[in-house]
């Protein structure tokens, strides 16, 4: 396999990471008390963006990079690569946001409301540019200079 096949595969565990995290916040905060008896409240901001940081944004970066070194000659490993990762993100999003209603105001914040239909229009793109790669084209013939 070529370095863009397993940039691509890092790109779709990435975006299944992320969508397994946040699946996991959301439903943690559909079961979890407002107060914790220790004394700690639980705030979902800080979390969010942590694994925007560690989950999407690096997979979005990874996809984009696979497209570019494979996007002159297409292949249709990295496309369906591309598009399974876009479509897991699309699904957890779309998840995540039809909990969103039932989660108490207490952590209803700024982040819990945008991240995930902002997400799901991130996963349109990646889709959109992995069915881009499904188009396989002939590779050019080195010249020899010498």
């Amino acid at each position: 396999m070529g370095m863009e096949q397993w940039i691509a595969a890092a790109s779709m565990g990435l975006f299944v990471l992320f969508v397994g995290e946040m699946a996991s916040i959301y439903h943690y905060m559909l079961q979890a008390p407002e107060h914790i008896e220790a004394g700690i409240i639980f705030e979902p901001d800080p979390k969010i963006l942590q694994f925007i940081s560690i989950g999407a944004a690096p997979g979005a970066i990874m996809a984009a990079v696979s497209f570019i070194l494979s996007r002159r000659y297409g292949s249709r490993r990295v496309g369906l690569m591309i598009v399974v990762g876009g479509a897991a993100l699309l699904v957890g999003m779309s998840y995540c946001y039809s909990i969103t209603d039932s989660i108490h105001e207490v952590y209803g914040t700024t982040a819990t409301g945008l991240a995930p239909p902002l997400f799901m229009l991130v996963s349109v793109p990646v889709m959109i540019f992995g069915v881009l790669l499904f188009r396989i084209r002939d590779r050019r013939p080195r010249k020899d200079y010498l």
